[in-house]
């Protein structure tokens, strides 16, 4: 997917106060909480375990771009940011980076950004950067668990720390943008902007789910001003009243072309919602008809747009290059046609998914184990190159972990018994650590060919289940504290080679009495 860049201005505007809005706001590499258009930020600490903090010493900052969190760690196949939240939710992610030369580099570095296990997009500051603007991105999720991940990685072209300046994750209704089934795809967001004359840009409060709706202005177009508001709660996505006020129009008889977004697209499938609305003051004839068309295709054959607004969408709309929206005056309307706003967001396949048993380990083995790997959250699989350290999971739609090789990592704990739930788990390397307990039962790991757990301080007696293990080829135990003798079942075992310590193999000679 390509990159597409969009700037937050250094200016907000205040209306009227309202309930916060539901979600986390974060205000990353910050010590304590900020407030902009009456939106608590707070620290990121809490929700990230790692990076470092720095402040941009410029002037006129925004509160928000002032500070930055960074990830240096060059060993990292990732850097997560992690969220309770509610089982089968929709939220609006935005990351937002304002690079501020904080590595004396002068060169924003390029890294990805992952939401779950799927890459998102690319993120490159460099033409906004130059522009002395910051720069944001948005997309539109689903969440099937109880946590969300965004994270940060470094790609073949980062040359420096990835970075990020501010963070929402803001909850969605269920009616918002539900013509897309969010289990299998998400959205990212290409434009979002009120059409008219030049204005402020609209955000919270008056979309009370923080959106941002850019203007659009163009001078081809004759601009309108709405006479009266529309209610938001008519509409799916609930767009804001104040996106409405403005629009471009054309005298009857003419068609209105319109080259939105104004950069051309990649060939793929997009989410494109509409919104019109009848300038006038309401009455009888307060209305318009019309058609519209995009490159050429019929997206709507006819709107009855009134004083009450519409809103027209697609879930999976093809488009390539250069975008042109037609609206066609229909015969008899009144009026000519209207436009008010506009959305379009790049449909992106959700990249496969992590088997449930297998990331419940995994995070079961985290909370037993002592100083694990940095990365060691988010997806544990996805996407295959940010997988865990140490991990190593299948090419699979539902995708399995295979081997995990902790050797020699400095890790103390115990290991859960859920960890037998990873029974595609071919290779378990855990040795040369500081690991204590029992063995568990690992019998349904049958997959299961090399069994490394040397040089710990293991304890308890050699589990008799391990001979049921029927791929086993490799054992090996040695240097632990484990009480008694390897059980005959696995010295029975034939091509399996054990490796343990004197004192637990069984004693050749016979010392009964006589």
């Amino acid at each position: 997917m390509l990159p597409f860049f969009f700037f937050l201005l250094l200016s907000f505007s205040i209306s009227q106060a309202l309930p916060p809005p539901r979600g986390f706001y974060l205000n990353c590499g910050s010590p304590s909480t900020t407030k902009l258009n009456d939106i608590n930020y707070t620290s990121d600490r809490g929700f990230i375990n790692v990076g470092n903090t720095t402040t941009i010493k410029q002037k006129d900052l925004l509160p928000i771009l002032s500070t930055l969190r960074y990830f240096p760690d060059k060993s990292s196949r990732k850097h997560c940011y992690n969220f309770p939240v509610a089982r089968n939710s929709k939220y609006l992610i935005r990351t937002t980076y304002y690079y501020g030369n904080f590595d004396g580099k002068n060169s924003p570095p390029v890294f990805d950004q992952i939401i779950g296990g799927t890459k998102w997009s690319v993120v490159n500051t460099s033409e906004d950067y130059s522009k002395g603007q910051s720069s944001y991105y948005e997309i539109v999720v689903g969440v099937p668990g109880r946590t969300l991940s965004v994270c940060l990685a470094k790609n073949a072209n980062t040359l420096s720390s990835p970075f990020i300046s501010a963070l929402d994750v803001q909850s969605l209704e269920d009616t918002m943008y539900n013509s897309t089934d969010l289990g299998l795809y998400k959205l990212s967001l290409i434009a979002r902007n009120s059409f008219g004359v030049d204005g402020e840009m609209i955000s919270y409060p008056d979309d009370k789910y923080n959106r941002l709706w850019q203007p659009f202005s163009d001078k081809k177009h004759q601009s309108v001003t709405s006479q009266s508001s529309v209610n938001p709660s008519d509409f799916w996505n609930i767009p804001p009243a104040k996106a409405f006020v403005e629009g471009f129009t054309v005298t009857k008889g003419k068609a209105l072309e319109l080259k939105w977004p104004p950069f051309p697209l990649p060939a793929t499938k997009y989410y494109i919602a509409l919104y019109f609305q009848d300038d006038r003051s309401p009455s009888p004839l307060s209305w318009r008809a019309f058609g519209a068309s995009i490159n050429g295709a019929t997206f709507s054959r006819k709107l009855n747009v009134s004083t009450n607004g519409v809103m027209v969408y697609s879930g999976q709309w093809p488009l390539s290059g250069q975008t042109t929206i037609t609206l066609t005056t229909a015969k008899g309307s009144p009026m000519g046609a209207v436009i008010n706003a506009g959305e379009v967001f790049q449909v992106i396949p959700i990249g496969g998914a992590t088997n449930i048993s297998d990331v419940t380990a995994l995070e079961d083995l985290l909370e037993s184990i002592d100083e694990p790997p940095v990365d060691w959250s988010g997806d544990p699989c996805l996407p295959l190159v940010n997988s865990w350290t140490g991990v190593t999971c299948s090419k699979e739609k539902i995708t399995k972990v295979i081997s995990l090789n902790l050797t020699n990592r400095g890790l103390a704990g115990s290991l859960p018994p859920s960890i037998s739930n990873m029974t595609a788990l071919k290779d378990l390397w855990l040795g040369k650590n500081k690991l204590t307990g029992p063995i568990p039962d690992l019998s349904p790991m049958t997959r299961l060919e090399t069994l490394h757990l040397e040089d710990n301080q293991f304890n308890g007696s050699i589990p008799e289940s391990l001979a049921q293990l029927p791929n086993l080829r490799i054992l090996s135990i040695k240097n632990n504290k484990l009480q008694g003798t390897i059980p005959s079942a696995l010295l029975q075992r034939k091509g399996l080679t054990i490796q343990a310590s004197p004192e637990n193999m069984p004693s050749t000679n016979n010392t009964g009495p006589s």
